[in-house]
């Protein structure tokens, strides 16, 4: 879920800046960029402080999962063209 909309931050991020010791908004503004833009932010992103709503939350971690090779949105070569002819 995205915290910041103007910055791009997600619940993980502000949530990894919390574990890695990150005890206030300043400090989540100085590493995230989180709340410096619109300030729309604020309170959520002080709800994963310490002391806060979700504090003590752990990001979910990700284990890398399987390479793809190719994803459905790549551009594709076709592979055989067709071509229409009107009468």
């Amino acid at each position: 879920m995205f915290i910041c909309i103007c910055n791009a931050i997600t619940e993980r991020q502000v949530q990894a800046a919390v574990a890695e010791g990150a005890s206030s908004l300043a400090e989540l503004q100085g590493q995230l960029g989180v709340a410096s833009c619109c300030g729309c932010c604020a309170e959520t992103a002080s709800e994963y402080l310490p002391g806060g709503r979700y504090a003590g939350q752990a990001a979910v971690p990700h284990h890398g999962g399987a390479l793809v090779v190719d994803a459905a949105n790549d551009p594709v070569t076709p592979m055989v063209e067709v071509e229409i002819r009107r009468a």
